[in-house]
């Protein structure tokens, strides 16, 4: 998907909303566990129920693969879902890969190709040639890892080296990477105050920011130092939207919740225009 094309929808919508597909057997309406697939069962109601309120979803793949077989069954029926019936979405393959060049092109492979997602998140410790067999694929966009929302993030993103934290050496090193245009980042809400110097690096690149609502994050904070002129805020959501009820109106409930973060990005985007 262009990301002239993304901005267009998150305009359409007045929202900048991913849903985040993190779906646990455990935590699903109990009367799902009676249908033939129920992972695929609840997220198609989640998407039923959300597609015009958000611009994307994502699947954070741990959560299929826990499941063997049958998760990776329910990941491609539900991709297949999104891109037959609301093609419109970005879709996030929320992997982490990130390995030798040969094991990253067959990791690209399979997400760009096989299965038809429009962007994967990519962990970028091993460097270069292990980010730039995804960025191979010109029409699809790439997701690094750059300051995480969770709490081990410290441990070594934002140690000083060289006179800067290691995070802002990834990103500024990304920057030569071929086809980098193509690049997007991961930066966790929690972070909200670290927005102002990443912009310093990368003032237009699109962020895909966690940890809004169930991690703590604050909508506003994140919006006042990190919004451009083409939006460039990806929010994901995850927990906080599709885990509001465990009976049989859960998708409505997904759905106010939604709508609720809808409203306040509408609010913010009048008041930034």
């Amino acid at each position: 998907m262009e990301t002239t094309f993304l901005i267009d929808q998150i305009k359409q919508k007045q929202s900048f909303l991913i849903v985040g597909l993190d779906t646990d057997l455990d935590k699903i309406p109990k009367h799902l566990l009676q249908e033939e697939d129920p992972i695929f069962s609840f997220n198609k109601a989640i998407i039923d129920a959300t597609h015009d309120l958000c611009v994307g979803y994502k699947p954070n793949i741990a959560f299929y693969e826990a499941y063997g077989l049958m998760g990776w069954k329910a990941l491609e029926k539900t991709i297949n879902y999104i891109n037959e019936f609301y093609p419109e979405q970005f879709t996030i393959a929320d992997a982490k890969r990130g390995d030798i060049g040969n094991t990253s092109s067959r990791y690209a492979k399979a997400f760009f190709e096989d299965l038809n997602f429009d962007s994967v998140t990519i962990a970028p410790y091993m460097g270069k040639d292990s980010v730039e067999p995804f960025l191979e694929f010109t029409d699809k966009h790439t997701i690094l890892l750059a300051l995480t929302s969770n709490k081990g993030a410290f441990d070594f993103q934002t140690k000083n080296i060289e006179g800067r934290e290691l995070y802002k050496h990834v990103i500024e090193t990304s920057k030569s990477y071929a086809n980098s245009e193509q690049l997007m980042y991961v930066v966790g809400a929690t972070k909200a105050e670290y927005f102002t110097d990443i912009r310093k690096i990368i003032p237009e690149a699109f962020l895909l920011v966690p940890g809004v609502g169930a991690q703590g994050g604050s909508l506003r904070e994140v919006c006042k130092y990190g919004l451009t002129k083409d939006i460039g805020l990806l929010i994901n959501s995850s927990r906080g939207i599709i885990y509001n009820s465990q009976e049989e109106d859960f998708a409505v409930a997904a759905r106010n919740v939604a709508q609720q973060i809808q409203e306040e990005m509408h609010e913010i985007l009048i008041e930034n225009s």
